[in-house]
């Protein structure tokens, strides 16, 4: 349950935001996609979505439309969806739902934790939005192979010998070029099995 609240804060705090008079003024929709990974299988749990570029207004007569070019400031999409997640990390720690072990046993303390929880609201969040860069069509047949692909393809493994695996990945660092990335076979397998996702919890 504490997993499906932190996804459902991203979809609330665009909800929210836009609904608001000072803002959109409007109801939106739109589609979400959780997406775990990065091109060396190491943990990057984000969110993308896509949506339109309006709403309806709250007679349910009409459509308004975003500025050109805009959809939501990001900067306050950034500071609602951090007062959000925080709020929901306390409350779960309260409740006994975050359990602290190993390294982060020190934050068991309520104390210690809002300390920790100080830190981050101090933090700036990195939430964004642009405009697609193509056709709708393609912006969604993009996303939608996220809705069943698995961390990494076969088509990009080079070889799996003597205990290793080699496989290809996008540095996107240097321009997305092509780089070989060789891992211990268990380390391969811990990565990979870091983007299997707890039961009950849907990606889209």
């Amino acid at each position: 349950p504490f997993h499906k609240e932190i996804v459902s804060d991203g979809g609330e705090t665009l909800l929210e935001l836009a609904a608001s008079p000072r803002q959109l003024g409007a109801r939106i929709g739109g589609w979400m996609v959780l997406h775990t990974w990065g091109q060396r299988l190491d943990l990057h749990p984000h969110v993308h979505l896509i949506v339109p570029g309006g709403g309806i207004a709250a007679d349910g007569e009409r459509w308004i439309s975003c500025p050109r070019g805009f959809f939501l400031p990001v900067r306050a999409l950034s500071r609602k969806f951090r007062g959000k997640l925080l709020d929901l990390l306390k409350r779960a720690h309260a409740q006994g739902e975050l359990p602290m072990t190993g390294d982060w046993a020190y934050l068991e303390q309520a104390p210690r934790f809002d300390e920790f929880l100080s830190l981050l609201y101090d933090a700036d969040w990195v939430v964004w939005a642009d405009p697609p860069e193509a056709s709708p069509n393609v912006v969604l047949k993009y996303l939608a192979r996220y809705t069943y692909r698995v961390a990494i393809s076969n088509s990009r493994i080079v070889s799996i010998a003597d205990g290793q695996v080699t496989f290809r990945y996008k540095d996107y660092k240097r321009g997305g070029r092509w780089e070989i990335m060789t891992l211990e076979a268990d380390e391969f397998l811990r990565r990979f099995c870091l983007h299997v996702l707890p039961k009950g919890f849907v990606r889209v």
